[in-house]
């Protein structure tokens, strides 16, 4: 699926699955990756999470996004 995603999609995508992975190792271990990483640097932590919900928002409208991204035309 990827593979038929235009470039800012499959960076989303990427953002999308650490994101998923940092809350899950949130919720099973109690470890933070991204508050280890950018901890000190409180407006990075942030950005992170603000582009990580961006992607979200992003795929949910991929299918409307661009012909590379859905393969038809966009109306």
């Amino acid at each position: 699926m990827m593979d038929k995603m235009c470039g800012i999609h499959k960076v989303a995508g990427a953002l999308l699955i650490i994101g998923g992975l940092n809350w899950a190792a949130y919720g099973l271990f109690d470890f933070n990756l991204v508050d280890k990483v950018f901890g000190s640097i409180m407006w990075l932590e942030k950005l992170v999470y603000i582009l990580i919900g961006a992607s979200a928002v992003m795929m949910l409208a991929a299918e409307k996004c661009c012909v590379s991204c859905s393969g038809k035309m966009k109306t």
